[in-house]
């Protein structure tokens, strides 16, 4: 029960993340685009990244949202999640200018600050799928259970 509950505490957590950063996004999508535009590391990619991110943290939510999926759901956080800690980790030692693409609250972080926020839901996510695939497997484990995953 300890389980299940953390496992909707987190992707509470994150469903929370990504909608908020998503939507703090679009609502100024003409800036973001413009900071990924300017990136040195993702010269080229402009006009393809925002709409991935933005895609990417909205799909991950709804996939959160449905038990069935959160297992998924969670890897997938996890890696979105190293993917954009690496790129600010990258763009830190590698470039002498840094855009921030960051909406919202998260745009008032500095970069170790937001490197530091990042980290904490890496792990987070990690425990988030530890845990869903123990109680997915003692779902399979449990014939009484089986719909209840």
């Amino acid at each position: 029960m300890k389980q299940r509950i953390a496992v909707e505490i987190i992707s509470f957590l994150f469903i929370l993340l990504f909608l908020y950063a998503s939507l703090s996004k679009l609502l100024d999508y003409q800036k973001f685009s413009a900071q990924i535009g300017q990136s040195p590391l993702l010269t080229g990619f402009g006009n393809t990244i925002p709409g991935l991110v933005i895609g990417s943290e909205i799909m991950v939510s709804f996939l959160l949202a449905i038990p069935r999926f959160r297992l998924i759901a969670l890897f997938i956080a996890l890696c979105l999640m190293v993917m954009f800690t690496a790129y600010i980790v990258a763009i830190l030692n590698f470039s002498t200018y840094i855009p921030c693409s960051c909406g919202g609250v998260l745009e008032k972080l500095g970069w170790r600050d937001h490197v530091v926020f990042n980290a904490v839901f890496i792990f987070l996510s990690l425990i988030g799928v530890l845990l869903q695939f123990k109680l997915q497997e003692s779902k399979k484990n449990d014939p009484a259970s089986i719909n209840r995953i």
